[in-house]
């Protein structure tokens, strides 16, 4: 089992130490989630609240994934970074393709590219992407975006993208690792057949032991049941030792965990050294007792 430490709406200048004292405490990675602006006037809802109020957003510090991560990766080694998600209909595959493997060079592959649809028509109006057959447009997105970090010349012919042969240098020695975020029946497809993993959004225990089966299901259906795969989940599980065995039972590859409800409207008022402490007493009490 690897752990990932996630952490966002914080104090941007918190970010470089809290990559270095995870590296230190024994962390795998880290997760960095994507947002790109807050309009002042909307009705849009979002999918992950009770009410589906998106208000706990405004105002709050979202430094640019692709910008924020080769920082860490400057100050650290080992440490690795996932994009959780970055809402990849919104933008350009060809540009998307070239900052993804950018961050991967940059890090020396220390990169794992989390991707998934935004809950938010805002977004696809803002950035001046059609909301209708995102869906269908991410997936030769994903296209794109592997067939360019693969390097080469490469072209793309599809519905909705005509790209000639192209190629993007430099690219990562080391295939990109493409992660799939969604609960859906469409996400759950698309990470069986397009993806190196899929990235939980959270839910209970039986709702994961559900879209892990429905994942396994797809990917024999697609012929895919035993390429590498990683499971990216978050749960109460992953806080205990226990806990973490029955997520390794359950086929999960990497634990999402943190310390701090991020949906909470205020300001995050957290101390710096209230965060490392945090994450290096999590590193004591369940990392190292599960690599004993």
């Amino acid at each position: 089992m690897r752990f990932s430490f996630a952490e966002s709406m914080t104090d941007p200048a918190y970010y470089l130490p809290l990559a270095r004292a995870a590296e230190e405490a024994g962390w795998d990675g880290m997760i960095v989630p994507d947002s790109i602006c807050y309009p002042e006037q909307s009705d849009s809802t979002y999918p992950y609240t009770p009410d589906g109020r998106r208000e706990f957003l405004e105002d709050k510090p979202f430094i640019e994934a692709f910008s924020l991560i080769p920082a860490m990766g400057a100050v650290t080694e080992r440490l690795r970074f996932t994009t959780f998600v970055v809402k990849l209909p919104v933008r350009h595959p060809v540009l998307t393709a070239k900052s993804a493997t950018s961050v991967a060079v940059l890090t020396g592959n220390r990169f794992g590219f989390g991707v998934g649809l935004s809950p938010w028509p805002d977004d696809y109006e803002i950035c001046g992407q059609p909301w209708k057959a995102r869906g269908r447009r991410m997936d030769e997105m994903i296209e794109i975006v592997r067939g360019l970090a693969g390097g080469g010349y490469f072209e793309y012919h599809g519905d909705f993208y005509d790209i000639p042969s192209i190629k993007i240098c430099p690219v990562p020695d080391r295939r990109l690792p493409i992660l799939v975020g969604g609960q859906s029946e469409p996400a759950l497809r698309r990470a069986a057949r397009l993806g190196d993993g899929w990235m939980h959004a959270g839910g209970d225990a039986e709702e994961l032991q559900h879209h892990l089966d429905r994942l396994s299901a797809f990917r024999r259906e697609y012929g895919r049941e035993s390429a590498p795969f990683e499971v990216h989940v978050i749960s109460l599980d992953a806080y205990s030792v226990d806990g973490v065995r029955r997520l390794e039972e359950m086929g999960v590859t990497d634990a999402i965990v943190g310390f701090r409800d991020a949906y909470q409207m205020p300001q995050d008022s957290e101390a710096l050294q209230q965060k490392i402490d945090d994450l290096t007493r999590f590193a004591e009490d369940v990392i190292a007792k599960t690599r004993a």
